[in-house]
């Protein structure tokens, strides 16, 4: 072991309760679709509340992408209670729709039947509906459409005050914390996918007649897969955004990573500037820059903070710093009724803890397409035999990797069974172990040999697993609200949205210039 990485162990070690407290969220993104798996063409259905106000339930870039939140929370129980009533209450006032059980999408004939999220009269609501037009009009309806799990996560503030930082506030050290996190995570992110890649197929129509190189095989009547891929969702088919692929951001500082962020958001593009922004009265986009806002960058992960009303992410980052990271590369777990499982949570809290206490140097933007070769590798062929990544210098197989970072990552979950009295850190690493050696037992791996042996499309399966959950969520009961917390949420988002729209002083045009003058 790295002798830096023992000196925090030790320091770990020293420090009981140091790990307890760890804040995590989870936002999951499900299509709603029939019952034969078409994509549901109604609006947001009135009864689970309003889009842009409410607490748990709202919409990502389709009026038919559902997006659910849980609150923050330091139990993993209760997180999972929460995010099983949030389904449990949606699934119940879906009528005849169910909810997608795949990340890749459903069946569609064209994109034109992708409307895009509506959210109401206000400004802020017209501002929402109109990015999602660039994102439409910039990259297609298509790859937005894609459902992905974000898992939000924080460490106590009593781990960062084990860091030695002489001369630096609480708030700063923490934040530089998070970069280092970060860092590492585009250094050993690739176990993401590799483990949790639930993709390695999708419906032939997803790719709109459009020729690709890659060698994908044919399964059923409609599918295509490639043999070794965990997850195409991060693939150049799936959510990604090759117009930024040269784009330098810059993790080494939140200064740097802020600076290169606004440059980004302010750099005039000649390709968008095609576009136009506005024709006839209508937007087409919110600007004609790189990114219209920064939730246009497509990362993997991304280092937050809660914004106040209007206020640009990066603002809240540069006021008040690093409250939290958001891991953006997890797939919808398909055999998961809410798209991921406790164990999943447990491997991320031992994974991004593990990020943050081992030494992470600073980028050298030479070694940056070593990085982003290993995540592709692994997206692509993460399942192939023999294949290696290097990481600082260092080529293993994956196996090798997986026996080298296991040594690691056990002495960081038995710290996290110790502080929060459980065993189940530990116990998640016992399970997921083996599927390092034998690369079947992740979740691609699984899925492949579901769709082979039952010898059916990949939509037939995700048709059948939608069907089984809708009855077993829909049977089921609360856990942790009840039928009038849930009433409740939806009221108060209408009265929220209501309150919103009527405190609009000027028109749309001048909305957007005063938000974007703001520097």
């Amino acid at each position: 072991m790295n002798s830096k990485f023992n000196e925090q162990l030790e320091l770990l070690k020293a420090t009981p309760g140091a790990l307890t407290g760890i804040n995590r969220g989870i936002e999951r993104e499900s299509l709603r679709v029939s019952s034969n798996g078409q994509l549901a063409q109604t609006p947001h259905p009135e009864s689970l509340g309003k889009a842009l106000t409410h607490s748990t339930i709202t919409t990502d870039f389709a009026e038919s992408l559902l997006e659910f939140i849980t609150p923050v929370s330091t139990s993993t129980s209760v997180l999972f209670e929460q995010l099983q009533d949030i389904h449990h209450y949606t699934v119940k006032n879906l009528g005849q729709e169910q909810l997608w059980s795949m990340s890749m999408p459903c069946y569609c004939a064209d994109e034109d039947q992708i409307e895009l999220a509506q959210y109401g009269t206000s400004n802020i609501g017209k501002m929402k509906t109109t990015y999602r037009e660039g994102l439409k009009n910039r990259y297609g309806s298509m790859m937005q459409i894609i459902s992905g799990v974000h898992y939000n996560f924080s460490l106590p503030q009593q781990f960062w005050q084990l860091k030695q930082a002489p001369g630096m506030s609480e708030q700063d050290k923490a934040s530089a914390g998070y970069m280092a996190l970060v860092r590492n995570f585009y250094r050993f992110g690739w176990v993401i996918p590799y483990l949790f890649g639930a993709s390695p197929a999708l419906c032939s129509s997803f790719l709109q007649g459009k020729k690709s190189s890659l060698p994908f095989e044919a399964l059923g009547k409609g599918t295509v897969y490639l043999p070794y891929a965990t997850s195409l969702r991060l693939s150049d088919l799936g959510y990604t955004n090759s117009s930024q692929a040269d784009l330098c951001v810059s993790y080494n500082a939140l200064d740097s990573y802020l600076h290169s962020v606004e440059k980004a958001v302010n750099a005039h593009s000649l390709a968008f500037e095609k576009i136009g922004v506005k024709e006839n009265g209508q937007y087409k986009q919110l600007n004609a820059n790189m990114l219209q806002i920064e939730n246009e960058l497509y990362a993997p992960i991304r280092p937050k903070r809660v914004t106040f009303a209007n206020e640009k992410p990066r603002h809240a980052l540069a006021a008040r710093g690093i409250e939290y990271i958001e891991v953006r590369s997890l797939d919808v777990n398909p055999f998961s009724a809410v798209g991921i499982t406790p164990l999943q949570s447990y491997f991320l809290d031992v994974f991004l803890t593990w990020c943050a206490l081992k030494p992470s140097a600073e980028f050298d933007p030479s070694r940056c397409n070593e990085y982003k070769g290993n995540f592709t590798k692994v997206v692509l062929e993460g399942r192939k035999p023999g294949i290696t990544l290097e990481i600082s210098r260092e080529e293993l197989t994956i196996p090798q990797w997986g026996e080298k970072l296991m040594l690691e990552w056990r002495e960081v979950a038995a710290m996290l069974d110790r502080d929060n009295n459980t065993q189940s850190f530990s116990a998640a690493l016992t399970e997921l172990a083996p599927s390092f050696a034998d690369p079947e037992l992740t979740l691609s791996g699984q899925l492949l040999k579901e769709l082979k042996s039952l010898e059916i499309d990949n939509g037939e399966f995700a048709i059948k697993l939608s069907n089984q959950y809708k009855q077993e969520l829909a049977s089921g009961s609360y856990q942790y609200w009840n039928e009038d917390d849930f009433t409740q949420f939806r009221v108060e988002s209408t009265a929220k949205q209501q309150a919103i729209e009527s405190a609009d002083k000027v028109g749309f045009d001048e909305f957007l210039e005063q938000y974007f003058a703001k520097a």
